[in-house]
């Protein structure tokens, strides 16, 4: 914040804003102003917050953290009076001594809830001011580059959440918490903009106004536009009353035809003074607080953030095999995937329901089981809301092409009107490999290839990838199967987005964003891209405005080099290497942490991966099965575990052994050539030395030797 405040002060100080540098190259590379221009219009680029592996600071002393960081601020930036000075130096000493005396652990588990409201409130202190910022920037750079003025329905960058949604080895997330959130969401929205239509009624105190507005408000009035927008305010203070009543169970069924249902409701009218202001040459005003006003709507629509929804694949199966043994037809999950696909598009395609509206079953069938009627009960939730509220609905776990018709039938069946786009995640290396031949299939389906009318998304999974594989084999299996989606996307016709879902931590996927986007294969970022936020790296991205604003202009950036200046394709030869890096790689990996007797009892004796457990860190248990190993075990345990004791083993096992192997067979010069040449190789030894900076194995056994004196565990150590 500093530089980029220095910058701004003086000009023959380098912009600290990523895209000045980037119009720069991008006129370098004869890239041209209409290219450009379209390309930015075209930007789709979406923020998903979720709250795993989670924010382990509790809320107070983010708070304090944050009053520090105001002092720090006014020190640094304005010219104080000795006694200025002082006062603030005062403060200053308070807060740290009263951050240092507080409690660093919470001591009651969050709930869903709490983690939604904690999301809410990141939009709230930043983002919402954060982002006309942005787009005010972004126009001022357009214009003098392509001397072009950005849309008024520009939205480059967009949020969506899990928060509330992610019900994937949660049980606490039902379908009452997911209604709760995105009551909540809308509430927060609706509070939001009362403030600033109150502010902007305060400020269009004028009498000027063109025909069009005249003939709309339908009357004369001295303040036409107050006047016009008081309509707008009752609606929103309308939808806020009947969104709390709804919050503590109570009947509001004669607000409801106030209520606001779409973005449009909010957008029209303002959109009308805009273009009022305009015809009477009050630029000024019109492209003020109205306009910041209008890229909120843009960004924000009526629900704050759009809440994805995440199930795990065999709940969907368990949930149509209770259909089809109700009706006689057997059980669904033992039929072969030819047999499931048929019957699933015959179902799509006819109009009838499958289960009638009324029905009678027994106590013991398989349609009465808790998990069945809680992903009935969620289905039948979702097709309550306004479309613009919901997200994506995302399947973990996905094997075949009929987990992804499962959730279109299961969702046809609920009557959702508008269906949730359906989201296939592959995350472990086998379903990574077989993605692009699951996708194929089907895209080959005709029915299905007309629903999606030439758009699908498909997410890559991170953490289980790199804890099935190890780092280096699941990061390549992530590059190739990006690779590979992305041509059977292009096969087929359909425009491709690619959802990341990414941790902070280097095994989890976490790396610089200009970098990590930059190393994506040729061709996979075409102006649209979903990425996770996760856990404490909201806070340090968007938990102060200057920061935030600089990652708003990072992740633009990065989205757009990539897409108008691609990487390069890797040669053969760097592929034939990472091949061998990698079987070398996973069979170093997995002889460790699967075949060695010992690794699961250093893993809890050593590190603090029990304790871990137990702490009340967020609302996701520890293990999504509690009998499970190594693979069932969530990532705060497994690599807050290891980076505890300072060893870092997920970030680097197996990795080590690859490197070794290459280097003792002579190919150094190849390696050499991947690290000055390919942006993917460079971002994975980038990343995998930052973390080797930090591990220290003085630290490690330190820990071993005073948590164990069983030699084969200090064997394993070893």
């Amino acid at each position: 914040m500093r530089n980029r405040r220095q910058s701004e002060l003086n000009e023959q100080v380098p912009s600290s804003n990523p895209l000045v540098t980037l119009f720069e190259k991008l006129n370098q590379h004869k890239i041209t102003s209409k290219q450009l221009f379209e390309q930015i219009c075209q930007l789709d680029i979406e923020l998903v917050l979720t709250a795993h592996p989670t924010e382990v600071s509790r809320r107070t002393l983010i708070q304090k953290y944050d009053k520090i960081n105001d002092c720090l601020s006014k020190l640094d930036q304005h010219k104080l009076t000795p006694r200025e000075h002082q006062l603030i130096m005062q403060d200053l000493k308070q807060l740290i001594c009263s951050a240092w005396e507080t409690d660093e652990i919470r001591h009651n588990r969050p709930t869903p809830t709490d983690e939604a409201k904690w999301g809410f409130t990141t939009i709230e202190q930043t983002l919402w001011n954060a982002i006309p910022k942005f787009i005010r920037e972004l126009e001022v750079l357009v214009f003098k580059n392509c001397d072009l003025h950005l849309p008024l329905n520009i939205c480059p960058i967009r949020f969506a959440s899990w928060m509330g949604g992610d019900r994937d080895g949660n049980p606490n997330v039902t379908h009452h918490i997911t209604q709760e959130v995105l009551w909540l969401s809308r509430w927060q929205a609706a509070s939001l903009y009362l403030k600033d239509l109150e502010d902007l009624r305060w400020e269009l105190s004028l009498q000027a106004c063109s025909e069009e507005f005249s003939s709309a408000l339908g009357y004369d009035h001295p303040e036409p536009y107050r006047e016009y927008l008081r309509h707008i305010r009752d609606r929103l203070k309308a939808t806020q009353n009947w969104l709390s009543l709804k919050l503590q169970g109570l009947a509001c069924n004669d607000q409801l035809n106030l209520v606001i249902q779409n973005k449009n409701e909010l957008l029209a009218p303002l959109l009308l003074c805009h273009r009022s202001l305009m015809a009477c040459n009050l630029a000024e005003i019109a492209n003020g607080k109205l306009r910041d006003f209008i890229y909120r709507i843009n960004c924000f629509g009526i629900e704050l953030l759009k809440l994805d929804i995440r199930q795990e694949s065999g709940r969907h199966r368990q949930a149509i095999s209770a259909l089809t043994e109700y009706l006689g037809l057997g059980n669904f999950e033992s039929w072969t995937e030819q047999a499931r696909q048929n019957f699933l598009i015959k179902e799509l395609q006819n109009k009838r329901p499958l289960l009638p509206k009324y029905f009678k079953s027994s106590s013991n069938s398989l349609i009465e089981h808790p998990d069945v009627k809680e992903v009935f009960a969620t289905m039948q939730m979702l097709a309550a809301q306004p479309s613009e509220s919901l997200g994506a609905y995302i399947i973990s776990m996905t094997e075949h092409p009929s987990d992804v018709l499962a959730v279109l039938l299961l969702q046809k069946e609920a009557g959702i009107l508008q269906p949730l786009r359906v989201v296939p995640l592959f995350e472990t290396l086998k379903d990574l490999e077989g993605a692009a031949n699951t996708m194929d299939a089907l895209f080959q389906i005709d029915w299905y290839k007309q629903h999606i009318q030439a758009k699908h998304e498909v997410m890559i999974g991170y953490s289980d990838s790199a804890k099935d594989a190890g780092f280096m084999s699941a990061n390549w299996s992530q590059y190739r199967a990006q690779e590979q989606l992305t041509e059977v996307a292009k096969n087929h016709g359909i425009q491709l987005t690619l959802f990341h879902g990414r941790g902070g931590s280097i095994s989890r996927g976490g790396a610089p964003t200009q970098q990590a986007l930059f190393s994506q294969p040729p061709g996979s970022i075409s102006g649209a891209i979903r990425v996770t936020e996760q856990g404490e790296m909201i806070r340090f991205k968007f938990g102060l405005e200057g920061i935030a604003l600089q990652n708003l202009e990072i992740y633009t950036a990065a989205t757009l080099e990539a897409t108008l200046l691609p990487p390069p394709i890797p040669k053969q030869e760097w592929r034939e290497l990472m091949h061998q890096m990698t079987d070398i790689s996973v069979k170093a990996y997995r002889k460790m942490v699967r075949e060695n007797v010992d690794f699961v009892k250093y893993l809890s004796t050593v590190t603090p991966e029990l304790e871990l457990q137990m702490l009340p860190l967020g609302s996701r248990p520890a293990k999504r099965k509690a009998n499970g190993g190594i693979e069932s075990l969530r990532a705060i345990p497994w690599v807050f575990a290891w980076t505890q004791i300072r060893l870092m083993l997920p970030a680097w096992l197996g990795t080590d052994e690859a490197l070794y192997q290459m280097l003792k067979e002579g190919k150094k010069s190849s390696i050499d050539e991947m690290l000055l040449q390919w942006p993917y190789f460079q971002t994975l030894i980038d990343m995998m030395e930052m973390v080797l900076s930090k591990a220290d194995c003085q630290i490690a056994l330190y820990y071993e030797s005073h948590l164990t004196d069983d030699e084969s565990l200090k064997k394993t150590g070893r």
